[in-house]
């Protein structure tokens, strides 16, 4: 019976330091309702841990992820008008479609440093990120 009570014990302990979280993350200002939305979910070390493609409806998207431990996170993102699953740019490398950095981490030529694109995760939140403006 000790032994079983140990073994309960020790189950309920380790659930505290694997807690899964829900990141509900919703993109708005995309211009148009076209193609897709591609998003990247990193690490606190730049790692992808996760890549997904959602759906565009009234000129915004909403996506979740599901089972996150409790960390830091960065996400980029950008509207897929054509499908074609790459990012579009000109042949300066000026991007013809909308994206987005976690925090709104805009600079002026590219994004700001991967420190600012990044967040907490330590309970179930919801977030909301402006797609840039087309060029």
């Amino acid at each position: 019976m000790r032994k079983i009570l140990i073994c309960i014990f020790l189950a309920w302990l380790s659930c505290g330091s694997y807690a899964q979280f829900k990141l509900e993350v919703e993109i708005v200002n995309l211009p148009n309702d076209k193609g897709q939305l591609m998003l990247e979910l990193f690490d606190a070390k730049e790692q992808s841990i996760k890549g997904l493609k959602a759906k565009i409806k009234d000129q915004k998207c909403t996506v979740v992820i599901d089972s996150l431990a409790n960390a830091q996170y960065a996400i980029r993102f950008f509207h897929d008008e054509n499908s074609n699953e790459e990012l579009d740019t000109n042949w300066m490398g000026i991007p013809k479609e909308a994206y987005g950095f976690s925090n709104d981490a805009y600079g002026r030529f590219g994004p700001k440093d991967f420190k600012e694109w990044l967040f907490e995760v330590n309970e179930d939140i919801k977030i909301s990120l402006r797609a840039s403006d087309k060029m």
